[in-house]
């Protein structure tokens, strides 16, 4: 009697485990399958994106670093953009002196219309005033033109690359303020390169 009951609960015992081990190998299949179909879904979307949305620049040089690198791909918004506006932060892309069979630039918003921006000390002035995000990149060794204040007019904007000692911009002579003719688009997307991978741009 007693070998029927310790037969019997050790048989249950198994029933059990293998019960456990079909809900842990099925969990684990729908993981993967959710996993499978947001890879797809994303990679789906980025193209439609791009190909009736925007479209994708290449980084050229160290000016963007360490946000975008030399070489990395980068998804540009060219429509939707337009409904928010460009505003300071704001990663742009565009055709330098508005040349646009030259590759484009990608910066950063610095200052924007009605701004008016100073260089003092490798330091930059808005309206006057320090700006805020300045203690996140390094003093510039080179003011440009901005050595003396400049005020932006209706549609021009300002535009510095993150790596400021290593980054021709609005500072340039050759460049100067960025025209609303001359803007792409704005960067939202950069794709994987090298150590660095996907991720959303933000200001």
């Amino acid at each position: 009697m007693l070998w029927c009951r310790d037969k019997m609960r050790r048989r249950s015992q198994g029933l059990a485990f293998n019960d456990k081990k079909r809900i842990i190998s099925q969990g684990l299949v729908r993981e993967i399958m959710l996993w499978i179909a947001t890879t797809i879904i994303t990679a789906a979307l980025a193209v439609f994106v791009v190909h009736y949305f925007g479209l994708k620049v290449s980084v050229i040089g160290q000016s963007m670093e360490p946000l975008l690198s030399n070489g990395q791909n980068v998804l540009i918004d060219s429509m939707t953009y337009k409904l928010a506006g460009i505003h300071k932060g704001d990663v742009i892309a565009f055709y330098p002196g508005g040349n646009t069979s030259a590759h484009p630039y990608i910066k950063r918003v610095a200052g924007v219309s009605g701004d008016v921006i100073q260089i003092v000390d490798g330091e930059l002035l808005v309206n006057g005033v320090p700006d805020g995000e300045s203690s996140e990149y390094d003093k510039m060794e080179d003011a440009g033109i901005a050595e003396n204040a400049l005020t932006l007019e209706n549609n021009e904007y300002f535009v510095l690359g993150d790596n400021r000692n290593n980054s021709e911009d609005s500072r340039s002579a050759g460049i100067g303020a960025v025209t609303e003719s001359m803007i792409i688009g704005k960067a939202w997307l950069s794709l994987p390169s090298g150590d660095s991978g996907m991720s959303f741009i933000g200001n």
